[in-house]
């Protein structure tokens, strides 16, 4: 029971405790609180108080940031009045001495009118604008001027020497003064028209002429920006136009090119005329692929990032050059056809196609579109003229009427001018193709068809001029020399291989028969006087054998009339072929030996049977007068074409 007590009793005193220190934090408490209270009373009477302070200060800060962007804002307008003052005066002392710092001055200036346009509330922009645009418009003005003359000074005609030198090795003239024909040689198309050196061409590497100098080039590429940009791109086009287009007239007709029309050409006398066809070829190489691409680099650096104006410039500035050197191709190609004019004509066909990639490539876009088609109508003009010549030539061989005397039965003026024609045609075998394909689209077969047709007009005409002939035997030397030498030509030149073997082998066979005719016509005759029949005596004569016995049945009368005969007959035809003529040597041995392997023999068997017959009677050497190597000897001095005074046929 005391143990409870006592349990109870601490108990009590704890929960006594405890009421005492919650009473004691319930005091502290409320005093905090009381103390809090007093403290947000006396905050909001601080706050209260501060309030105007704060608005105060705040309008402050404000009004210091406005300050701070009021002196920004005049720092920048003052900067912009500077740079017009330090461009104004830039601009005032103008761009001569300066160039590069007066083009800085544009662009000054066109940044500060840039700036004050975006500024519409300043009280003086509209004034500053109109200072800074007035002053543009003068700076422009003087920049004009700059151009022009900057252009001018470094725009010079080129010599003909600094343009031969940017030639392949293989065109340069040897000694050629300016404006002076080139040997006309030089033209002949054997010589020029191989494949070969056509190849060669096409490979060749041409050096265009430094025609502006490079460090020049630049400033004028600034000048011209600037006066794109302030819209006088009409003003550059006419400034570059007229300062440029008379230095390449100039430089063209240094070079020796000259203002030629149609009617200059149809006066002028042909050997003149293919001289200057052959210098208007040079002339045509060195402006497209030197003149002209010098002109192209120029306008490509000037006007860099303007392409359309590149090629406006580039067009007005060629254009004169240009239409002077096509309006000569263009008189050439409708002038009067002959047959001479053709290999000409395929010179010039054959140079602009050699051009017609350059021609594309330098004269791009549309503003040179007129100056293509100019050049590719010409081409088109030549081929089609090239083509009419060439049906004109075969109609011309075929009709050709000329008079000229061929009294030795020589090869005529006309075979060995077409042959050589027709060597000449296969020399331009790749133009020729070319040619074809531009109206016909055909293959290479075209050119065979054309020369076999040409062929067969000549032998159709020298079958006409061989009938002129009297002596049926000079007709047949007239065709065997002339057919022979249309198929030695073709057998020694690219034309056998066109005309083919069978058509060599079938004229040569032509020839042999005329070869044979020539011999039936000429020596039948003769070889009769040498023949046994009609020898025998109707009197029943003395005659004597081949033994020198005596032989009846030959009369001794006939045999002398035979033989007088025989001689007489040898001796005009010694005196009369003697002038014709074999011009080809083999030929002429061949016939000869032809000749001499029928008439010998059987004039040493006449002499051997019947020589005794004449040789005891009177006077034998009126009637064998020659032996059998005088004879030789006499038909070796046959076809030589003697001049001698017997009458012609």
């Amino acid at each position: 029971m005391g143990v409870a007590v006592v349990g109870t009793d601490s108990l009590s005193e704890r929960a006594a405790s405890m009421r005492e220190s919650m009473q004691k934090s319930q005091t502290i408490t409320d005093k905090v609180v009381s103390i809090l209270g007093s403290f947000d009373h006396r905050l909001s009477a601080l706050e209260t108080a501060m309030r105007p302070t704060q608005i105060r200060t705040h309008s402050i800060r404000k009004a210091h940031e406005n300050i701070d962007k009021t002196l920004k804002a005049a720092e920048v307008l003052l900067t912009h009045f500077d740079l017009s003052s330090q461009a104004e005066r830039k601009i005032l002392r103008g761009p001569h001495d300066d160039l590069e710092g007066y083009l800085e001055a544009i662009d000054q200036l066109r940044g500060n009118i840039q700036f004050f346009s975006s500024k519409k509330g300043f009280k003086s922009n509209d004034e500053v604008l109109n200072n800074a645009n007035s002053l543009l418009a003068k700076a422009i003005a003087r920049l004009e001027d700059e151009f022009k003359q900057l252009l001018s000074s470094y725009s010079k005609p080129v010599e003909p020497d600094r343009l031969f030198d940017g030639l392949p090795n293989s065109l340069r003239p040897s000694s050629v003064s300016p404006g002076h024909q080139r040997d006309s040689s030089d033209r002949n198309p054997s010589n020029n028209h191989s494949e070969h050196r056509r190849s060669n061409l096409e490979d060749a590497v041409y050096t265009p002429p430094t025609l502006i100098p490079p460090r020049i080039l630049p400033l004028l590429h600034d000048l011209a920006k600037q006066m794109v940009q302030a819209g006088h791109q009409h003003k550059v086009l006419e400034v570059y136009r007229d300062t440029r287009s008379s230095v390449l007239e100039e430089s063209l007709e240094k070079l020796g090119v000259e203002k030629l029309n149609k009617d200059d050409v149809q006066k002028m006398q042909w050997e003149v005329l293919e001289a200057k066809i052959g210098n208007w070829i040079h002339f045509m190489r060195i402006a497209v692929k030197l003149l002209f691409a010098g002109e192209r680099i120029v306008c490509e650096q000037i006007f860099e990032g303007f392409d359309s104006l590149t090629d406006q410039c580039y067009s007005v500035v060629t254009s004169s050059s240009v239409s002077i050197l096509l309006s000569f191709g263009d008189a050439i190609a409708r002038s009067k056809r002959s047959p001479e004019k053709l290999f000409v004509l395929l010179d010039m066909y054959e140079i602009m196609r050699e051009l017609q990639s350059e021609i594309e490539m330098k004269f791009q876009g549309k503003a040179c579109s007129e100056t293509r088609e100019a050049a590719f109508g010409l081409t088109k003009r030549l081929a089609q003229t090239a083509q009419e010549t060439f049906g004109d030539f075969e109609e011309a061989v075929e009709k050709d009427a000329t008079k000229t005397a061929v009294s030795d039965g020589t090869v005529h003026p006309l075979t060995s001018y077409v042959i050589n024609y027709v060597k000449f045609l296969f020399d331009y075998q790749s133009t020729l193709k070319q040619l074809f394909q531009e109206f016909d689209n055909k293959d290479g077969t075209q050119l065979a068809s054309v020369t076999m047709r040409i062929m067969q007009a000549l032998q159709n005409n020298l079958d006409g001029k061989s009938k002129q002939y009297k002596d049926p035997a000079l007709t047949h030397l007239f065709l065997m020399n002339n057919i022979h030498y249309m198929v030695r030509s073709v057998r020694r030149s690219e034309a056998k291989d066109l005309l083919g073997d069978d058509w060599v082998q079938r004229h040569r066979r032509i020839v042999q028969q005329h070869a044979n005719q020539y011999k039936r016509n000429a020596w039948t005759k003769i070889l009769q006087c040498l023949s046994i029949p009609g020898l025998a005596s109707s009197g029943g004569g003395s005659s004597v054998g081949v033994d020198g016995g005596n032989s009846s049945g030959v009369s001794r009368a006939l045999v002398k009339d035979r033989v007088k005969i025989f001689n007489t007959q040898f001796e005009e035809l010694h005196q009369k072929q003697s002038q014709w003529t074999v011009p080809d040597t083999e030929l002429c041995e061949s016939l000869r030996l032809a000749v001499a392997e029928v008439l010998l023999p059987a004039y040493r068997s006449f002499v051997r049977r019947f020589g005794p017959l004449v040789e005891n009677g009177r006077n034998p050497q009126r009637y064998i007068k020659y032996s059998a190597d005088d004879l030789e000897r006499m038909l070796g001095e046959f076809f030589e074409g003697k001049n001698l005074s017997e009458p012609r046929r």
